[in-house]
């Protein structure tokens, strides 16, 4: 029954597109122009790591105690990341979202988690969610790489963490106890388990089921008096809690902390850490001040705002895959946070089933993303796959050995991508003398490039940024004789279409295709992967196979 439903829908689709394909070709400006979250590429990167654009902020922070290998911080900052929008590195990647890692200031003394002496270079043991990691820059850089990074089409997702501070030290003081619990530790039977508990022992976990209202802590009121800002910040608070008509709960003062990020640098999005870890409620709460946020920041810009689309919330429920559909089961217990704001969700299973051969993996990710779509067509959900990342210790292609299948995959499959920095130089994921994730956010070299390696990225990353029917159409297989895949996607969405043919994991070399079902009556197509303009014969185009893949649009 499905193979005919598709079937029927593959000649309504190609019926409905024949005067627009017979009469003109798809502008690639307008391609470019074209937009949806569903199908974005998605550039994920730790601040730290990714290059040091001003090494005057390197040690403005004194954090100089000898740490584990890869545990201290190494420089990077927005100056490096705004150098490189400014080089159009993100945009010859086709780039079209960048995931930073959290910005605000970070505990200033380090801890041993068992894995060597250790600094927040990363971004998650928050000291104070109202101010900018000083390492990294300022606020003012930081709206200056979000408006950079604007005028090149690129949008920008900003990490958050909601359910934990940093952890204690002799120069970072712990909560008061109305605001955080230091135990017990997670354990995970239940949903009970995995909410009302600490992460780990050193990571004070914020009492977001509390409905007591609470003081501001005392040492963050003290800092705010040091550095001159106290009542800005106290009557900043009131009109949040006057306006919203929220309690002065712990986890509503983080909520407005962390939501002043969308209004006040024009962020399109946030990427949530923990979701599993914070009751739904406090999300749909959460969800609902960021998406006012950013309205309010679009209401005041006008001029700078390069779309109208809604904010967009990814979360990181760990363990979530897209087979599962939208729900996600504490044991016997389900939970939908698609209901509760959530748009998409990381893809933790695409790693795994990235071993499958081409045609089945492309096939079996079409079924996903229909069964989220058609689960609450009124709702859609979406997903957001990865071949290696920040804490998953287990990634794709560890060893690196398998880099230019890695991109082909991840990058031609249905949902959303994250590029992982590094992943298309072949940053080494394994490390010698490194303890736990460190081995996994060592430092981009920018000196030590596979240029080759990296064109494959480039040009599979500006194909998939200029047809939304990569990462969003329906996809179909066409007949092929030997290795790899050919298949055609569709997209019509909003009054807008696209379609594409493609090929991967074929053997390279010559290999005449018939196009007929998807471009009928063009003359001229374009091989993406290596620009050539082919003539159209009796419905053919012959491409040439280059490292397995052809990439077909219209000229």
């Amino acid at each position: 029954m499905k193979n005919s439903i598709l079937f029927l829908f593959l000649i309504l689709v190609i019926y409905s597109c024949k005067t627009e394909v017979e009469s003109k070709t798809i502008p690639l400006e307008k391609e470019q122009a074209h937009y949806d979250w569903s199908a974005a590429n998605v550039y994920f990167l730790l601040t730290d790591r990714f290059k040091n654009g001003d090494v005057s902020n390197d040690t403005i922070i004194n954090r100089n105690k000898e740490t584990g290998k890869l545990r201290g911080f190494k420089g990077g900052d927005f100056t490096g990341i705004i150098e490189k929008i400014d080089d159009d590195y993100f945009t010859d990647l086709g780039v079209n979202a960048i995931w930073l890692t959290p910005i605000w200031e970070q505990i200033h003394d380090g801890v041993d988690e068992g894995t060597g002496y250790s600094y927040a270079f990363h971004g998650y043991w928050a000291k104070d969610w109202t101010a900018v990691e000083p390492s990294y820059g300022t606020q003012a850089e930081f709206e200056s790489l979000v408006q950079k990074a604007h005028d090149k089409n690129i949008r920008i997702l900003l990490d958050v963490v909601i359910n934990h501070t940093g952890p204690e030290t002799d120069m970072d003081s712990v909560w008061p106890a109305d605001w955080v619990r230091t135990g017990p530790s997670c354990t995970y039977q239940d949903q009970e388990t995995a909410v009302s508990c600490t992460l780990t022992d050193n990571l004070p976990d914020i009492r977001t089921d509390s409905k007591e209202e609470v003081e501001l802590p005392e040492h963050l009121v003290q800092k705010w008096r040091q550095e001159g800002r106290l009542e800005a910040e106290l009557k900043e608070l009131d009109d949040f809690f006057n306006r919203t008509g929220l309690p002065r709960t712990p986890v509503n003062y983080i909520i407005k902390w962390v939501t002043d990020y969308a209004r006040e640098t024009g962020v399109d999005g946030f990427r949530i850490d923990t979701v599993k870890h914070v009751e739904e409620e406090v999300w749909k709460v959460f969800n609902e001040q960021a998406t006012i946020a950013y309205e309010d920041w679009k209401k005041a810009n006008p001029e700078k705002k390069i779309h109208d689309d809604a904010f967009f919330i990814l979360g990181e429920l760990y363990g979530y895959e897209a087979s599962g559909g939208r729900k996600y089961f504490f044991n016997d217990n389900p939970v939908d946070y698609f209901d509760y704001g959530y748009d998409a969700m990381i893809n933790f299973g695409f790693k795994r089933h990235a071993i499958a051969p081409y045609k089945e993996l492309f096939k079996r990710y079409d079924g996903f993303r229909d069964s989220l779509l058609l689960e609450n067509p009124k709702d859609p959900a979406y997903f957001m796959n990865y071949i290696s990342s920040h804490d998953d210790g287990q990634p794709f292609d560890a060893a690196r050995e398998r880099t230019f299948e890695s991109a082909t995959k991840l990058l031609l499959s249905p949902g959303m991508t994250q590029i992982y920095y590094g992943d298309e130089i072949a940053r080494p994921l394994i490390i010698e003398g490194t303890q736990g994730d460190a081995t996994l956010r060592s430092v981009m070299d920018w000196d030590s490039i596979d240029k080759d390696l990296l064109s494959h990225w480039q040009k599979l990353g500006k194909y998939r940024n200029n047809h939304s029917a990569v990462g969003a159409g329906s996809h179909h297989s066409l007949e092929h004789d030997g290795p790899g895949t050919i298949f055609a996607r569709w997209y019509n969405k909003n009054g807008f279409k696209d379609q594409i043919i493609a090929g991967a994991g074929l053997k390279d070399g010559s290999l005449t295709i018939d196009v007929t079902r998807v471009f009928k009556d063009l003359t001229q197509l374009r091989n993406a992967y290596t620009g050539t303009i082919l003539d159209v014969i009796d419905g053919k185009v012959t491409v040439q196979v280059s490292h397995g893949i052809f990439l077909l649009e219209n000229v």
